[in-house]
């Protein structure tokens, strides 16, 4: 239950807000809608110019309220990511639903925190108006530190490739995988569709061992959608399809 509302006009002036109890930032207000009896303040973000999408160099740099649907129409993002967004919402959730709150609300299940994974994006987190901090998704997913994620940067000069079983086109993933490489042959593999969050299964030097890491890393991948089994067979089919795509 939404108790106050702001609306500040400048992040110092947000930051200071969400430093007082039972108060959430609100971008999207996709997770602020859901109901429960809970009493919670919401500092509203849309005052704060966090919802640009640009290139930072060799990075894409993705505001932190940016819609989810404004990054899976923009030309700058990669065909993978645009697949990987299709399938974590629908149209109308796509949007409201912002980027970070898509990565704050996601689970081992979510297409597009595991296309993240893969490509080892990074996440900026603003602590109070001095402080701040840039940590990789890996470390975030699974710390969740305190701060108000302002950015995620993601490398632009990668190839990617994101490949998904799941009972209908709209359903979310029982098994996908996402696969990035660099110029450098570096490979790193996401697997997701199951868990808490997604799973690193590869990050190195080649694409070599993708379908074993695939296989390693879902060998006790059960759950009520789906076996053990069924998952490491597919997540290993999955890779060798991204690898396909990559080639």
């Amino acid at each position: 239950m939404i108790t106050a509302y702001h609306r500040p006009k400048t992040l110092e002036e947000a930051l200071e807000l969400l430093t007082q109890p039972d108060t959430a930032p609100l971008g999207g207000g996709t997770l602020l809608s859901q109901p429960t009896t809970a009493p919670v303040s919401v500092v509203d973000l849309q005052l704060l110019m966090l919802d640009q999408l640009a290139p930072k160099g060799n990075d894409l740099e993705i505001g932190a309220v940016c819609a989810l649907q404004t990054l899976y129409q923009s030309e700058r993002r990669p065909e993978a990511l645009k697949a990987a967004i299709q399938f974590e919402a629908p149209l109308n959730l796509r949007n409201s639903a912002t980027v970070a709150g898509t990565i704050v609300a996601g689970d081992g299940r979510s297409p597009f925190v595991t296309m993240l994974l893969s490509m080892d994006a990074k996440i900026t987190l603003q602590k109070s108006k001095t402080d701040s901090q840039t940590i990789g998704i890996s470390e975030y997913i699974l710390t969740y530190p305190k701060g108000l994620i302002t950015a995620i940067t993601l490398p632009s000069n990668v190839k990617t490739a994101f490949e998904a079983i799941s009972k209908t086109p709209t359903d979310t993933p029982i098994v996908c995988a996402a696969m990035t490489q660099w110029n450098s042959g570096r490979t790193r593999l996401a697997l997701g569709g199951y868990g808490k969050t997604p799973t690193l299964a590869l990050d190195g030097t080649e694409a070599e061992g993708a379908e074993d890491a695939a296989r390693n890393a879902y060998h006790e991948a059960g759950d009520e959608w789906a076996s053990a089994e069924y998952r490491l067979e597919m997540a290993a089919i999955l890779a060798k399809r991204c690898l396909d795509a990559l080639k």
